[in-house]
């Protein structure tokens, strides 16, 4: 049964069991970390999203992962340069599939919306949309980049390990359909 998550795109919730398993173990750890906050972003990277992108397939070709990439945007209006550095990078062809945005966990999500819009704004290839997820260990969030005439985005429903469940089995459904996306 597919489920549509807030007209970001359609998913098909049916991991497998070893997967579920996982995730809950991730989930466990990161509650169990929990008890002595907070957890600083590194920790976060660690714990949350490394186990997630080694389940999404994230870490076999044709996807390759860059860490602390530099990028650099000039606005044309005020002459303003921002430099910061993506936290992971997940390219498919050349092409970025996924911008990583982490915040420890004491950060609410939201706040870093501006920054990774601004690194995903930098993709260099503008006829594909780019992809986006900020993570503080607890919530995520998922971003979609269009460039037009001016980019327009749109975000996902908030995604968090408080909530009833496990939402770790629909972010990692996410992070899979993000890696099938582009085939060629």
């Amino acid at each position: 049964m597919a489920e549509e998550v807030s007209n970001f795109f359609i998913i098909d919730p049916s991991i497998i069991k070893e997967d579920k398993k996982a995730l809950d173990r991730v989930k466990n750890n990161f509650l169990s970390l929990l008890e002595d906050p907070p957890l600083l972003e590194n920790s976060v990277k660690m714990v949350v999203i490394s186990p997630l992108l080694d389940l999404a397939g994230f870490y076999q070709s044709p996807l390759r992962i860059e860490t602390e990439s530099s990028i650099e945007i000039k606005t044309e209006d005020e002459g303003l340069m921002i430099k910061g550095r993506i936290d992971v990078l997940v390219i498919k062809n050349r092409l970025w599939l996924l911008v990583i945005e982490s915040k420890r966990s004491d950060f609410s999500v939201t706040t870093a919306i501006p920054q990774a819009l601004a690194y995903m704004i930098a993709n260099p290839t503008v006829d594909q949309p780019t992809f986006g997820m900020i993570c503080n260990g607890s919530e995520f969030l998922f971003l979609k980049a269009v460039h037009s005439s001016y980019i327009l985005y749109k975000t996902s429903r908030l995604f968090s390990l408080f909530n009833p469940n496990n939402d770790l089995y629909l972010v990692l459904e996410l992070l899979k359909s993000l890696g099938s996306i582009i085939d060629a």
